[in-house]
């Protein structure tokens, strides 16, 4: 079965073509980042009107490089939330009149089952059940994965996800949107030794995660020293520092208290080095198999939408004519 994905949930445009045989035919990813830029964050309206620009010539580019035409695609997904409404209805609109026009089924996908899923795309891929670490912009969970439909959330953010912290710390220290991929590169040109900030909320049981008084914590630290450019770079030190001992952390616990020997850790700020070189450490001390999707496959892209489409298509699932979309949709429902 060859399915195309679309992924339309924020300020990521992402199409694919996912064989059930053959893998990962084709994709492509456009990102709107230096359309938010000047101001600082997504602007919805400006997302869900980029997203009408680019998706078809996306698709388009995609057909070509898997030399395709739409008689030969048998199924189209699409992300059906969470997110923001007017960038799911452009992917969902769209990827429903494609699959009417071809005569297909179509499916709603939860764009987080797509980030829990990816690193299915990889060669070396993982083995139901595992344990996962969602981390990103909007999200922070840890979630206890029995098979595809069977998600169990067993910790979450109270306030700011990790990656939310990461950027709004960046904007404090003048690194511009989206700051989190700069903080990081910032933070390698930091003393270790100069700051030390909280590890939010380690001191407590449960698996649940903070990251808003990190946040404020660097605003003082700020306020207190300045910024000149040794202290940006010792201040991003030391947040990053706290921020990835608090994920590893976390994981430890979760991995106790599910006895699993598999942690997947998907989403934007899976991406980071620090991250993935702390989790490798305490993982590889537990005996516990890591897996991570390549780095293009951490942030929002088509390839993970297709990849969930293509399993739940094959299972008997699709939608009806109607086209509904979710700006909150918990996982365990999906």
């Amino acid at each position: 079965m060859r399915v195309l994905g679309l992924e339309t949930s924020c300020d990521e445009t992402g199409v694919a073509i996912y064989d059930s045989e053959s893998g990962l035919l084709a994709h492509t990813i456009y990102t709107q980042t230096d359309i938010h830029a000047k101001w600082g964050g997504v602007v919805p309206e400006l997302a869900s009107r980029d997203h009408v620009r680019k998706i078809i010539p996306l698709i388009e580019e995609v057909l070509v490089a898997a030399k395709l035409t739409g008689k030969d695609i048998d199924g189209v997904a699409f992300t059906k939330g969470p997110g923001l409404v007017g960038a799911l209805l452009v992917g969902a609109m769209l990827g429903r009149t494609l699959a009417f026009a071809w005569n297909v089924p179509a499916i709603g996908v939860h764009h987080l089952e797509g980030h829990l899923l990816a690193p299915f795309l990889e060669e070396q891929a993982p083995q139901f059940p595992f344990l996962a670490l969602l981390v990103s912009g909007g999200h922070t969970e840890l979630v206890n994965v029995a098979g595809i439909g069977d998600y169990q959330v067993i910790g979450d953010t109270l306030d700011d996800a990790a990656g939310e912290a990461f950027d709004k710390t960046a904007k404090l220290l003048g690194l511009g949107y989206p700051g989190g991929a700069a903080l990081a590169r910032l933070a390698e040109q930091g003393n270790p030794e100069r700051f030390h900030f909280p590890r939010p909320m380690v001191d407590r049981p449960g698996l649940d995660f903070s990251f808003s008084g990190l946040k404020t914590f660097a605003l003082h630290t700020v306020e207190a020293h300045g910024l000149d450019e040794q202290t940006k770079a010792d201040i991003a030190r030391a947040f990053q520092d706290a921020a990835v001992a608090t994920l590893v952390i976390k994981c430890k616990r979760a991995l106790d208290a599910t006895k699993q020997k598999t942690l997947v850790v998907a989403g934007g700020v899976g991406a980071n080095k620090a991250l993935r070189e702390a989790l490798k450490i305490m993982c590889d001390k537990r005996g516990v198999s890591l897996y991570f999707p390549r780095q293009e496959f951490c942030t929002d892209n088509g390839a993970m939408i297709a990849y969930v489409g293509c399993q739940r298509l094959l299972r008997g699932e699709h939608d009806d004519l109607s086209v509904n979309v979710c700006a909150r949709w918990p996982l365990e429902t999906c």
